[in-house]
């Protein structure tokens, strides 16, 4: 395959993180074009980047088109391996065999030849989102409400909602509060933020964008800023330890505080798992076509793979996430209006509570501890009692159960026939650009009412138990069912319709 250089150069702003670099390679990448192309980041600049930093680049890759995304190894992989708690004959190890191999990066040596080489300036880098349909799509901050607002009226083949503009004002009401006597109404519009979740993928491992997360919480409840009730919050860090350091540095009060409690580790709101919206948002949203947004420090961000229900979703820094949950809505200037009042009544800007880089590294220093990652880790094969429960089979084969909803034997190995030519087929279906993996095999929700779901149900299984596409990746029943069976995916052969639809031909 053709390898493509990318030259790293320069030194993150101030304000900037590596979620912001991330979705900077992700719009270059995609329009260089790297489909079927390995990446190789070099240049100077790559010593002025954590080895988190340089994962969250990496854990991109599918979203930028390439095979791989590549940092060599070098000495911020060997320390990095000594801060997380490796033993030092495994450090030795790795450092042995990589410069034996001529795979250890060093300063003196001279660059690769690539296929094509481009280059990204890193004290460049602004802070973004991605959205609100594609994660290619990066739009900088003070860009962000306008290019919403764009998007309300643009057409839906052009990337918009096509809504009229007799609907660009509408707003609905809804009752929010924990008891009748707390309860307060409030009205939403296009943009309210349903969805803020610091969510999985490399993003929640990488401590200077969680620890930055957490600064920025505890600066805005000591402003006395806090989250509107209709915002949906949840925090779901890829290792255990991130909890223990946040705990350590004091940041998980404040967090909770916002609504950011640990709903678990691993994947979640980007893969679809964030649950319903509450009862009254959700008939709010429906009734009355609101289209909500949701932001979120995953990776993906395609059309009906966060909520059914929200149709705007921002991929966006862990810090971010927290910025605009507090705004509780996607439809502001964050660089030039305020989030909220503090207690006296005066406008707290985001710049006021955004933690400086000294900040978040003094706090990584005094918190992030290698002794964490052997205490964790040492547990780790017990630290699960439910999956240490679930019974196995000694039988060297898998024990197939025609009962499972979960795994099915697929068929197409039963029987390899020859490939034979087709005549006079059908069109199944005509789509225009930009037709994701998601369109193609959603991984979301299933929808009681889709051909995934009634099989489902036939087979006795309960709607709050359907769990969502790519959890039943092993059963062809379901997956088969749910191919093109993507909400929002727009099948040209029956215009004006989304979702798994296609003609009829007798």
């Amino acid at each position: 395959p053709e390898v493509i250089g990318v030259k790293i150069v320069g030194r993150l702003p101030e304000g900037a993180t590596a979620t912001d670099l991330a979705l900077t390679v992700t719009q270059t990448l995609r329009k260089r074009g790297v489909v079927d192309k390995f990446v190789e980041f070099f240049g100077p600049g790559l010593n002025q980047m954590s080895l988190p930093d340089r994962a969250t680049i990496a854990n991109m890759a599918p979203e930028y088109g390439a095979t791989i995304g590549y940092f060599p190894v070098d000495a911020e992989s060997i320390d990095y391996l000594r801060r997380t708690g490796r033993t030092a004959a495994e450090v030795t190890l790795v450092e042995r065999y990589y410069k034996a191999q001529g795979l250890f990066r060093t300063d003196d040596l001279p660059y690769p030849e690539f296929s094509d080489t481009l280059e990204i300036d890193l004290s460049c880098i602004e802070p973004s989102l991605a959205g609100p349909k594609r994660p290619q799509d990066r739009v900088v901050l003070s860009q962000v409400k306008r290019t919403f607002e764009n998007a309300l009226s643009a057409p839906v083949s052009s990337g918009g909602y096509g809504l009229p503009a007799s609907d660009l004002n509408k707003r609905a009401p809804i009752s929010i509060g924990a008891d009748d006597q707390d309860q307060q109404t409030v009205e939403i519009g296009h943009g309210a933020l349903v969805v803020a979740a610091i969510t999985s993928c490399t993003n929640t491992s990488n401590p200077s964008v969680m620890i930055g997360a957490g600064l920025l919480a505890k600066k805005a409840v000591e402003r006395g800023l806090r989250v509107p009730g209709y915002v949906k919050t949840s925090l779901s860090p890829g290792s255990r330890v991130v909890a223990d350091y946040l705990r350590d540095a004091g940041l998980m009060e404040p967090l909770k505080t916002l609504g950011f409690n640990i709903t678990g580790y691993g994947c979640m709101t980007c893969l679809g798992n964030s649950g319903p919206l509450p009862a009254q948002v959700a008939q709010a949203v429906a009734d009355h076509n609101i289209v909500a947004a949701a932001v979120l420090s995953g990776n993906r961000n395609f059309e009906g793979r966060v909520n059914p229900l929200v149709k705007a979703n921002f991929l966006a820094s862990p810090p971010m996430v927290v910025a605009y949950a507090l705004a509780g809505t996607v439809d502001i200037d964050l660089v030039h209006e305020p989030l909220g009042e503090d207690q006296n009544g005066d406008p707290v800007f985001l710049r006021d509570i955004w933690p400086s880089q000294q900040e978040i590294a003094d706090t990584i220093a005094r918190t992030s501890k290698p002794q964490t990652f052997e205490r964790l880790y040492a547990q780790v094969e017990s630290s699960n009692p439910d999956w240490n429960a679930v019974s196995s089979d000694d039988s060297l084969l898998y024990p197939w159960n025609p009962d499972s909803t979960y795994i099915q034997k697929p068929p197409f190995l039963d029987e390899v026939a020859q490939l034979q030519p087709v005549h006079k087929a059908r069109v199944l279906a005509i789509f225009g650009d930009s037709i994701t993996t998601d369109h193609i095999s959603p991984v979301g929700s299933i929808p009681a009412n889709s051909p995934a779901g009634r099989y489902l149900t036939e087979q006795g299984v309960q709607r709050q138990d359907f769990n969502q596409y790519g959890a039943r990746r092993g059963n062809d029943r379901v997956m088969v069912r749910g191919t093109f069976a993507n909400i929002r995916i727009r099948n040209r052969m029956v215009p004006g319709v989304e979702g798994g639809m296609t003609v009829h031909y007798p």
